[in-house]
């Protein structure tokens, strides 16, 4: 696994989008996504839709990730 972010494409309302996350947050994110039984995309447009204006897609995602692993 690789250090460095890696951008990844999403649909987010009908729009490409691209988020720019480390391996271990893209696959425990894609995994959150997988148990929960939806698609990653929507997934990415729930946290999206919540987040603060000032924050970041891919902060909110890393801090989606830190707090659904965090209940584990």
């Amino acid at each position: 696994m690789s250090g460095r972010p890696i951008k990844h494409s999403l649909t987010l309302k009908g729009h490409r989008t691209s988020v720019s996350l480390e391996d271990a947050f893209w696959t425990a994110f894609r995994e959150i996504a997988a148990t929960k039984g939806v698609p990653i995309n929507a997934l990415a447009a729930e946290i999206d839709a919540a987040r603060d204006p000032e924050v970041g897609l891919a902060s909110s995602i890393r801090v989606f990730v830190l707090s659904e692993v965090s209940k584990s």
